[in-house]
């Protein structure tokens, strides 16, 4: 038996600098991917709040696509809980966390599940709402009827996933994570300061939990969020050289 020593704790530090800086940079690129898919099937994000003769009917002409561009979108926000696990033990500099850390992991776990639970409506429920609802033998009441399921699912599980996931979970987890940046300096304050702006970008969309209408304006948000996941894995990269 040939004895393997321990990794040092350089080379632990190396490995884990490798690892958060290629999953954020991924992260970072993965979203285009359904973006673009959904974006040339049912014109998404815009889409999400049409009515349901209107979607409905597209959800099953462009079926496959709609699957294939959330399913993707579904990797996309199991992925996120790596990224927020990933980037606190960088900040973290290897000591003991503090009781924000654990607090902000805590915050990216609860935003990766309520993206998954928003996103799992358009996989499973909306396409059987579909189908029954061009249906040649479904009656005019029943379309009604299928109508104010999909407008109070689409509500319910949108506020769940947009609302809670990206506007008040993954602020608050990026809030503290700029926040510990620009205490500790392990990374480039300028990284810090650019996170709490995509923090407070992403905050601003719970004023639809008040009934502000702010139209695309998530579309900003969570691309200026995507700037700060490709930004911060360069960095973190980058920083290989240094340990």
């Amino acid at each position: 038996m040939t004895y393997k020593p321990e990794p040092t704790s350089s080379q632990s530090k190396k490995s884990l600098y490798r690892t958060a800086g290629w999953v954020l940079i991924v992260e970072s690129l993965l979203l285009f991917v359904p973006v673009v898919i959904l974006g040339s099937a049912i014109n998404w994000p815009q889409s999400l709040g049409n009515p349901a003769d209107v979607m409905l009917p597209l959800l099953v002409q462009k079926a496959g696509a709609v699957r294939l561009g959330y399913f993707i979108y579904l990797i996309y926000s199991i992925l996120f809980w790596l990224v927020a696990l990933a980037i606190i033990r960088v900040v973290s500099n290897e000591e003991p966390q503090s009781i924000w850390l654990r607090l902000a992991t805590g915050f990216g776990i609860a935003s990766a599940i309520a993206r998954c639970l928003g996103i799992i409506r358009w996989l499973v429920p909306m396409p059987a709402l579909a189908s029954l609802y061009v249906n040649s033998d479904t009656s005019a009441p029943t379309r009604e009827a299928i109508a104010v399921v999909y407008r109070v699912l689409n509500d319910y599980a949108g506020s769940i996933g947009e609302v809670l996931g990206v506007s008040l979970f993954a602020a608050l987890w990026l809030a503290i994570v700029s926040l510990t940046i620009l205490h500790t300096h392990v990374l480039p304050r300028w990284l810090g300061f650019f996170g709490l702006v995509s923090a407070t970008l992403l905050g601003l969309q719970l004023a639809e939990v008040f009934g502000v209408d702010l139209g695309a304006f998530i579309t900003v948000s969570v691309s200026v969020l995507q700037l700060w996941f490709l930004s911060t894995g360069v960095i973190i990269l980058r920083h290989l050289n240094r340990i």
